[in-house]
């Protein structure tokens, strides 16, 4: 696909799908990604404190997926 336009006759399911795979694979190369500031360093310690505090909270990413592309389908 060379053109942005056929990128748009994609259903939103295998636009979403694109989206991951796309962010899948900027994620893997994480040489090329820049050190985190000290400001996201605190977030992810600040969001785990919290989550150590209150694990129950939490719901295992395939259960939110799964919920968010039942929207979709």
């Amino acid at each position: 696909m060379n053109d942005l336009s056929e990128l748009f006759k994609l259903s939103v399911a295998e636009r979403i799908q694109l989206v991951e795979d796309l962010w899948d694979s900027i994620a893997a190369d994480t040489e090329a990604l820049p050190p985190l500031t000290e400001e996201q360093i605190a977030e992810i310690e600040r969001r785990l404190a919290e989550h150590e505090k209150n694990p129950e909270r939490a719901h295992p990413w395939d259960e939110v997926r799964e919920r968010l592309w039942s929207k979709y389908r």
